[in-house]
């Protein structure tokens, strides 16, 4: 019997199972094919703005470009900083195959240094790889002559030419105008803090110390930008867009170079090496500051001895930066600004203003000085005058005349602390003087808050004598003192001094704005009278201090001098400049006015360890004199050789 055969393959099932897994997967496809356009379409429909910016900020990119620094100028048109073009050395590491191979290649053509390399380094760092960095810089002509013989052996290196600052009357200005150095980490702090760094994305050099520091802002100028189109490592391809930058603004000053210089060379010893012939140059530890009283402007302003500001522009040597941080004579310091002394015996006119007006004494008023004088019904020691047998009947013209200590040692008792400080915080000491620099120091106008915070002590009777003869706890710097003249001159109008004149500006006119200060009311004139008439007597009456230095003078003109002890002395002790090492001997103090008549000028100085005030500020003070009034006067020029109109700015 036959059996019947079993059928293993069901094709129909297996055609069905196929074609519902191929509709399954059909529609999957369909789905997901959805999904990619909807997707596709939110991409480039919809998000389309959004995507084609950023492409854009991958395919474009914003360079800043700097721009050039304003000039300064003095009250006469000469340029005191000016923009040169420099050279600089400078490697693309993007295009450098072998980084070290070319140190060592460029070393043998170049000398370049150990410090440059490492100087480079650092700098790389934080510097793209396409961007160039600089490695040697202020290039001679002959360096750049050299390299450019051989620049095709040194791809990726190359020559770049920038405008540097430059100041070209060197360390006679230093003070002054300061000068621009290259932008630190600190300085990029405070741009932030100030939103002021994206006016600085492609500048490197920035205002340090002095005028550049004080009106960077109208000297830095706006910077400008090019948009310009990139590959995908960062290489410009072209340039799209440009937009120029703004340049600073010129400024001028209200200084007077070749009086700058004058006083510079007063400050100066030249002499003679007996041995080999070459002149030996020293100079003088001191300042003198140069007012126009009439309106506070600053003529000149010298604080010897100086450095080069230039050696600060290119970077200066740690080695050559040490030298002048451990220089003894502190060339770093502006000693007009920033040096602290006693004022001495110049402020006894002032002193003379606010005891008459006061009624601690009278026109009329006499006092006997036996060379000494004692704090009443007091067993203290004695308070000595500089003249040992002292000046006889004195009354408040001749105490200034003679600069009698104890007549001031019997004012400064009867006026006290309190109305001491208070009358000669008026004439500005004790605060800023208002000067458009930002190096300057208050010094120190006691009171008794000030002694109890300082030394946690009261202020006692004895502490006040030696104040009214500008001695004990009172310091005060040379622009205080010649502030403080001016206010006299004056007749109690107070000034702040000043030396930006006017900025030079093609479409606008700001007139000048500087701050007020309240004037000295409440004064007869005839006070101020007294204390003029008693300086006019220190410089031409028969006994006065500085008589000598003004002898056979052509004009008329008024002066105090001071001498400002370093150490005090014991209650035996003399002293003897020449027994005494050169630190220790007095400072000479000297301030002045002339024509007597109509001030037009004021000199105030003080020179370290120099000894009496009027045997050695005298004769300074009258040079200075001599050649600003007896000079045939040359006529301003009312404008640079810049042809732009001259503006002035408020600040």
């Amino acid at each position: 019997m036959r059996q019947k055969r079993t059928q293993i393959r069901d094709h129909r099932a297996e055609s069905a199972l196929f074609f519902r897994r191929a509709l399954v997967s059909f529609i999957g496809i369909l789905m997901l094919v959805g999904l990619l356009l909807t997707n596709l379409y939110h991409i480039q429909v919809s998000q389309h703005e959004d995507y084609q910016t950023r492409s854009n900020d991958n395919r474009i990119k914003i360079v800043p470009v700097s721009p050039n620094r304003g000039l300064i100028y003095d009250r006469n048109g000469i340029l005191l900083a000016e923009n040169r073009p420099v050279y600089s050395l400078e490697i693309t590491t993007e295009k450098v195959a072998d980084l070290e191979d070319t140190f060592t290649r460029l070393r043998a053509l170049m000398a370049i240094t150990d410090e440059n390399i490492e100087r480079f380094r650092k700098e790389r760092r934080r510097t793209r790889r396409f961007k160039s960095v600089p490695i040697l810089n202020q290039l001679s002509e002959q360096q750049v002559a050299l390299f450019s013989v051989n620049q095709h052996k040194f791809p990726g290196v190359e020559v770049k030419a920038y405008l540097k600052r430059h100041y070209p009357y060197g360390d006679a200005l230093t003070h002054v105008l300061g000068y621009v150095a290259k932008i630190n980490d600190r300085d990029l702090q405070r741009l932030e803090r100030e939103e002021k760094i994206s006016n600085y994305k492609a500048t490197r050099d920035m205002g340090k110390l002095g005028i550049e520091k004080y009106y960077e802002d109208l000297l830095h100028g706006t910077s400008g930008y090019q948009e310009v189109e990139v590959n995908s490592r960062g290489r410009v391809i072209r340039t799209l867009k440009y937009v120029p930058p703004i340049p600073g603004k010129d400024i001028r000053l209200n200084l007077d170079i070749e009086l700058q210089l004058y006083v510079k060379e007063l400050l100066t010893e030249r002499n003679q090496d007996p041995d080999t012939g070459e002149e030996i140059i020293k100079y003088k530890r001191g300042s003198v500051v140069v007012l126009d009283p009439r309106d506070s402007s600053v003529l000149a302003m010298v604080s010897s001895p100086s450095y080069d500001p230039n050696l600060f522009v290119h970077g200066i040597s740690g080695k050559k930066y040490r030298e002048l941080l451990n220089d003894k004579n502190r060339p770093l310091v502006n000693r007009v600004t920033l040096g602290i002394y006693p004022p001495a015996s110049t402020v006894k006119p002032m002193i003379a203003v606010a005891a008459l007006s006061e009624g601690v004494i009278t026109t009329r008023t006499t006092r006997n000085d036996p060379g000494y004088w004692k704090i009443p019904n007091s067993k203290s020691r004695p308070f000595r005058d500089w003249l040992r047998w002292g000046h006889g009947k004195v009354n408040i013209s001749k105490a200034i005349e003679e600069s009698v200590d104890t007549f001031f040692y019997q004012v400064a008792y009867d006026l006290g602390i309190d109305r001491i400080s208070e009358w000669m915080s008026r004439f500005g000491y004790g605060d800023y003087t208002g000067i458009d620099i930002h190096e300057e120091s208050k010094a120190n106008m006691p009171t008794r808050e000030w002694k109890q915070a300082r030394f946690r002590q009261p202020w006692y009777q004895g502490d006040t004598i030696p104040v009214g003869i500008g001695q004990g706890y009172w310091t005060a710097t040379p622009l205080q003192i010649a502030k403080a003249t001016t206010v006299l001159v004056n007749n109690g109008l107070v000034h702040a001094p000043h030396l930006l004149k006017d900025v030079i500006d093609s479409e606008v006119s700001v007139p000048a704005k500087f701050d007020d200060y309240p004037p000295i009311t409440n004064v007869d004139q005839k006070y101020w009278d007294i204390a003029k008439d008693g300086m006019y007597r220190v410089l031409f009456g028969t006994r006065g201090t500085a008589r000598r230095a003004f002898y056979g003078s052509e004009y008329k003109a008024g002066g105090k001098s001071g001498s400002a002890q370093v150490f005090g002395l014991a209650e035996d002790q003399e002293y003897n400049a020449e027994e005494l090492e050169e630190h220790l001997r007095d400072h000479a103090l000297f301030t002045a006015f002339a024509p007597y008549e109509k001030p037009e000028v004021v000199v105030s100085m003080v020179l370290e360890n120099a000894g009496g005030g009027s045997s050695n500020g005298g004769p300074v003070a009258r040079k200075i004199f001599d050649h600003m009034l007896l000079k045939p006067k040359q006529p301003e020029q009312s404008q640079p050789a810049t042809g732009a109109k001259l503006t002035e700015v408020s600040r």
